[in-house]
């Protein structure tokens, strides 16, 4: 497997992606949306699911990407778990994984396994407002905006090299609901923009940081 990540090994290539997710789906729905209509070229495109009566499910099953279900209960540690992920993956040969909703952290040698290839969206502009409540927190800490960042996933918790960031502003009249309703709308976006630089190698790492050309 690659462990880096460069402009030529991915340009102009359809790249074999793994969506994890665990709920609703919304931003799975985003990313093959962006596939059928042509914005995303990819060669397949699989979902990794840890929990069974999850919606992504059905989501994924109606647009016929393989399933892949995996539940932590069935697995006696957290390192058999991952291998058992990790087993299949190699077994479509996926070379990036987008994490959408995901509610596990992957452990410190599954990320290294998969060094700037796991890609992650979070509701706020990181760093600020790490964490499962980022649009809540946001609204209850009164500042004026907040928005979305997708970023390559590291060791930490909600950190990692910055691909896309996008300001969202916060109103007066904003209750969680109406919030939350934009910063959807701008992961719905912003996640296939991140793949598609990265499926036609527009991503480059240089000290720690993302650089990116054409978006």
């Amino acid at each position: 497997m690659r462990q880096g990540l460069s402009h030529q090994n991915y340009k102009d290539k359809r790249v074999k992606l793994a969506i994890f997710a665990s709920g609703n789906g919304s931003n799975f729905s985003a990313i093959l949306k962006a596939i059928k209509q042509g914005r995303i070229k990819t060669g397949l495109v699989v979902l990794v699911c840890d929990k069974p009566e999850a919606r992504v499910i059905s989501r994924a099953k109606k647009a016929k990407a393989a399933v892949i279900l995996v539940k932590r209960e069935d697995f006696a540690s957290r390192p058999d778990f991952e291998a058992a992920i990790i087993q299949r993956l190699v077994s479509y040969k996926i070379e990036l994984i987008c994490l959408a909703g995901f509610m596990r952290m992957l452990s410190p040698s599954f990320v290294r396994k998969y060094r700037n290839r796991i890609m992650n969206i979070h509701p706020s502009l990181l760093p600020a407002f790490k964490g499962s409540h980022a649009i809540k927190d946001a609204l209850e800490a009164g500042v004026a905006s907040t928005g979305v960042t997708v970023h390559f996933v590291d060791e930490e918790m909600d950190h990692g090299p910055v691909i896309l960031q996008q300001k969202v502003r916060i109103t007066s009249k904003d209750t969680l609901v109406s919030l939350e309703e934009r910063v959807h709308s701008i992961e719905h976006k912003l996640y296939p923009q991140a793949i598609r630089l990265f499926s036609e190698g527009k991503i480059k790492i240089k000290g720690g940081k993302v650089e990116t050309s054409n978006p």
